[in-house]
């Protein structure tokens, strides 16, 4: 056991000092913790009084406590942790909040009660963070990859305006919303995916194994194949021949297609190429415009100013095209424009939307239109994505059924050509 002396408030925020003995650092917190005292001094010290020589640095006031941890493993930690994870935890915790539940206690016990290690310790250290004087949003952005500049930025507000479990309940519809949305779109997309996997697996076994004992046998019994079969002999024996070359071809192009799209100039040209191909192009956008007014719409609503909302929204867009476009509008409004004037401007919504934008803004009532906005834009994200995935089945599966069929008949005609000789 070691001892630590201290210096802690209460929860009254009365100073208290004194030695509490404990296995480590992270223990004493938590016996403290445990007492009702939040330490801003902890400091290892040996049985004469004398401060040890291998004693830790003192906990400064407003630093978070936790054990050192190499920057590899704080980030397997917040990559293990699911968008899903989040989001039930932000659930939870505003019922807590809402039972009037101190910030430290809720994530004491849902760290106790959470079953995945990664998001237990999460917890565990947020706890620690918090007790010993840092904010919750503080706490918040030491784990960047797990709560993003939005949810941080709606917990800080929440916290200035006394209004955090009303607004841990605005930031929980908005991620199960968009979790919704998202579960959505890769549903939708799983037959076509299915269809073209399927279908390319097909085509490389029979032209791989199946076709070339085939092509064997036929090319002893005639002398001149015909023409749909030696296409298909070719490629056939190319294939057999040079499949390291296409795998080395793909293990090169890969890497090179990442690299170029995580590029700033890649993933602009990436992005504006996705916003002109037709039917995907218009989907896109809807579901960007979507997520814009839907996410201005919560801050908005939470208390956030409308330039620090655009500023947060800009970076949740998710396309640089559209991104860019959001961040002149938030110069725009710098200058004391109003939000409909610039996105008039730039065309960033219909003008019967715009129209909406700006009697909002004039009734005093800018959060409800915004979404209502986003109500309108996420429905006819869904509806063209419905009419896209309607389309795009039955055309893969006619370009499946295209190449086999194509491949069917380059086996059956050398076989009705011998069945003619043989008559």
């Amino acid at each position: 056991m070691t001892a630590f002396k201290y210096q802690a408030r209460t929860g009254q925020g009365d100073a208290v000092s004194g030695e509490i003995e404990a296995e480590d650092r992270r223990s004493a917190l938590q016996l403290l913790g445990r007492r009702g005292l939040y330490p801003s001094h902890l400091d290892p010290v040996l049985t004469n009084g004398r401060a040890s020589n291998s004693a830790l640095p003192p906990l400064a006031s407003g630093s978070v406590e936790a054990p050192a941890k190499p920057a590899a493993q704080t980030w397997s930690i917040s990559r293990s942790i699911s968008r899903k994870q989040v989001t039930a935890f932000t659930r939870q915790m505003a019922a807590l909040l809402g039972a009037s539940i101190p910030i430290p206690q809720a994530l004491e016990g849902l760290g106790d009660e959470e079953e995945v290690p990664a998001l237990r310790e999460l917890l565990q250290e947020l706890s620690i963070a918090v007790r010993s004087g840092i904010s919750f949003s503080g706490a918040l952005t030491k784990h960047p990859k797990c709560f993003g500049p939005l949810y941080i930025s709606m917990v800080r507000v929440g916290e200035e305006a006394g209004a955090l479990p009303s607004v841990m309940l605005d930031l929980a519809d908005l991620l199960e919303h968009e979790e919704e949305v998202r579960s959505e779109v890769v549903s939708a997309i799983a037959y076509p995916v299915f269809v073209l996997g399927f279908g390319v697996v097909t085509v490389a076994i029979l032209l791989t194994v199946v076709l070339p004992r085939l092509f064997s046998m036929l090319q002893e019994m005639l002398n001149v194949l015909p023409l749909p079969t030696l296409i298909l002999l070719r490629v056939s024996g190319f294939l057999n021949q040079y499949w390291w070359v296409m795998l080395l071809i793909a293990g090169g192009t890969i890497p090179a297609w990442r690299a170029y799209v995580g590029s700033p100039r890649g993933a602009e040209t990436v992005d504006r190429w996705k916003l002109k191909i037709p039917m995907v192009g218009s989907m896109l956008r809807s579901a960007a415009l979507g997520r814009f007014a839907h996410t201005l719409g919560i801050l908005v609503k939470s208390g956030v100013s409308l330039l620090p909302s655009l500023k947060i929204v800009e970076a949740t867009m998710g396309n640089q095209i559209l991104a860019r476009q959001v961040a002149q509008v938030a110069e725009q409004t710098r200058g004391g424009s109003s939000l409909a004037t610039p996105l008039r401007q730039f065309g960033l919504f219909p003008k019967s939307v715009i129209q909406m934008i700006a009697v909002g803004e004039e009734t005093g009532k800018l959060a409800e239109m915004l979404l209502k906005v986003a109500t309108i834009e996420e429905r006819q994200m869904r509806a063209r994505t419905k009419t896209l995935i309607s389309l795009l089945a039955p055309a893969l599966i006619l370009i499946v059924g295209a190449i086999v069929g194509f491949m069917v008949i380059a086996l059956l005609l050398p076989i009705f050509k011998m069945s003619r000789g043989i008559h």
